[in-house]
């Protein structure tokens, strides 16, 4: 059986990607803040995992969620890093604190960057001792490429989400991994849902051509897909999940 670790397994794209990957007969690594005995009933649905809480931005967390997934099941084929933050607050970048940088890059790209790093030398061991090819999967954004003044830690947490897709694809190659991203769009989540009414009446000017919100599960979609070896030639890619938002129309 193989074996996806999914991290912010608890939230909207997280828990959509542990679906999906256990319904492709995936055995799940599930990794969140949520304290262990506030995570209730989420993941009753989910034939084969395990579910380990802790903090990305925390070393020995990151540690401890590795070590549960070797002892639990021996391996690793499958990374997938959704875990991200938005700041607490919303502030224009000659507001912005040093405190909301650093808890939005601790969590965004520090901590997803040394998981990444810790589990891809696991895959290297794997690859050299028995062949396994490894798959990595990361969450960008569309805000890692469109300016949003009033986050600007955001935005600068995932253009750094998505150097580091190239420079680990860049570098796993040789071993067989495959590092690519996803970049959502407008994806109908906990963290869109403080300004959904912008964003209904965004799409409903035409901002978005499919003319609807994301859903977690067509990120889960395109996530597995990058990650089943479907795409096995394919590495360092980005790939735009967002209904032609990106699209630039006259």
């Amino acid at each position: 059986m193989k074996v996806a670790f999914i991290t912010g397994a608890a939230g909207g794209i997280g828990y959509a990607c542990v679906e999906k990957f256990n319904k492709e007969g995936y055995a799940i690594v599930a990794m969140d803040i949520v304290p262990t005995d506030k995570i209730g009933d989420k993941f009753a649905n989910i034939k084969e995992y395990i579910y380990v809480s802790g903090n990305l931005a925390n070393d020995e967390d990151r540690q401890n969620a590795v070590k549960a997934a070797i002892n639990k099941y021996g391996k690793i084929d499958v990374l997938v890093n959704v875990a991200g933050v938005a700041p607490k607050v919303r502030a224009d970048i000659l507001e912005m604190s040093e405190e909301s940088y650093d808890f939005v890059m601790d969590i965004n790209l520090k901590g997803t960057f040394f998981l990444t790093q810790l589990i891809a030398n696991q895959m290297i061991k794997q690859y050299e001792n028995e062949g396994i090819k490894g798959y990595i999967a990361n969450v960008s954004s569309c805000s890692a490429y469109t300016s949003s003044t009033n986050r600007g830690e955001y935005c600068m947490s995932k253009a750094g989400a998505t150097m580091m897709t190239k420079l680990f694809a860049d570098r796993l190659a040789e071993y067989g991994i495959t590092v690519n991203e996803i970049c959502p769009g407008i994806i109908a989540t906990g963290m869109t849902e403080k300004v959904k009414e912008k964003y209904d009446n965004l799409i409903a000017g035409g901002l978005v051509p499919l003319g609807r919100w994301g859903l977690p599960e067509d990120c889960a979609n395109a996530i597995y897909a990058l990650s089943s070896g479907m795409l096995g030639y394919t590495t360092g890619q980005s790939i735009i999940v967002d209904g032609g938002m990106h699209i630039q129309r006259l």
